[in-house]
């Protein structure tokens, strides 16, 4: 294939999987809130909810506040989508290969994590009201809480397929490809449960969900961050958002759980790529549930004095203890080889 061939190849599989991550992230916010309703006993709003509600938006007058710096405000909702799609292109979605996942790794995926929530964060600032000023603030506060934890995660991970021999251990093809479960021993195997239990804390954040959705707590801040957003301003948050629970899920699956169907039953290549994707889909659903859904029902929102405390200090120590167990199992597995 010739040069231009390839990258229009890669052109057309990256606006194929952006059109995939905003569609299947509104899927995702609308199965939340359908099985959310479910368990407090309301019938709930239909699966479709969340495209009507950025339909609408769509439509509706973009209004700039008189105080805001408006190509700041009018620029941070469209660099929080884009930032979110473009990470998802490094992830890989069952056994489809991810566009840029040869160009980029875990450390480079932490790092656009940020993105959305930086840009958030200015377009509060940006936007001249103290609400959203507050809702910034506690923004930032809440991101240097959980990056730390999220860094034991990623360098736990890495570091083990590293002592097992994997190339490339930060890259998500490789850890996708070598299943760290099947690598580690009986110490490793709870040191990775350790770790897991801490992403799960970490991914609320990260999409500023109950508990950890001091930011834009609207029983204090009405609104927060968003509070002076509306119309399509409002829908490209709400479509970053979207697409964001689809790269935190799709994250965890791709650390934690990468096995595909068709790595178990035998079929044709084109239904495999089908069947794991659907697969993928699922254990993506079954993840935000676990780590989303039923933790905001279940909790109430932390204070912000709070979140600090329980990232750096329990949920750290918590991941440090797994990688020590991580690096623990490594050193009886390499005894036990020597013996």
């Amino acid at each position: 294939m010739t040069l231009a061939g390839t990258i229009g190849s890669i052109i057309l599989w990256t606006v194929l999987v952006s059109l995939f991550g905003l569609v299947a992230g509104l899927f995702l916010l609308g199965i939340d809130r359908k099985l959310a309703a479910h368990m407090q006993a309301r019938i709930g709003p239909p699966l479709r909810q969340p495209f009507i509600d950025i339909r609408k938006l769509l439509v509706k007058e973009n209004i700039v506040p008189e105080n805001a710096i408006p190509w700041l405000f009018n620029s941070a909702p469209v660099i929080a989508v884009v930032s979110s799609l473009v990470i998802l292109l490094y992830i890989p979605l069952g056994s489809l290969i991810s566009p840029l996942g040869m160009y980029g790794d875990l450390i480079l995926v932490m790092y656009l994590l940020t993105i959305p929530a930086l840009a958030m964060v200015a377009g509060g600032f940006a936007s001249g009201s103290p609400y959203a000023t507050v809702g910034a603030q506690r923004e930032m506060v809440t991101m240097i809480g959980y990056e730390f934890p999220l860094a034991i995660v990623v360098i736990g991970i890495a570091w083990r397929l590293w002592a097992a021999g994997v190339a490339h251990p930060f890259l998500l093809s490789s850890i996708a490809g070598n299943p760290i479960w099947g690598i580690v021993g009986p110490l490793g195997i709870i040191g990775l449960i350790l770790l897991l239990i801490v992403l799960a804390v970490v991914t609320p954040a990260e999409l500023s969900r109950i508990p950890f959705d001091t930011q834009e707590a609207e029983t204090e801040l009405a609104g927060g961050l968003l509070v002076e957003y509306s119309g399509r301003n409002l829908a490209l948050f709400s479509l970053s958002t979207a697409v964001k629970t689809l790269v935190m899920g799709a994250l965890a699956v791709a650390i934690f759980f990468p096995w595909n169907l068709s790595s178990f039953v035998a079929m044709p290549a084109g239904v495999a790529q089908v069947a794991d994707l659907l697969f993928f889909l699922a254990k993506v659903v079954l993840v935000m549930f676990i780590t989303v859904t039923l933790v905001r029902v279940g909790m109430a929102r932390f204070r912000i004095n709070q979140v600090v405390t329980v990232y750096w200090v329990h949920f750290a120590l918590i991941g440090l203890a797994g990688l020590l167990l991580l690096m623990a199992d490594s050193a009886l597995g390499t005894a036990a080889g020597v013996l």
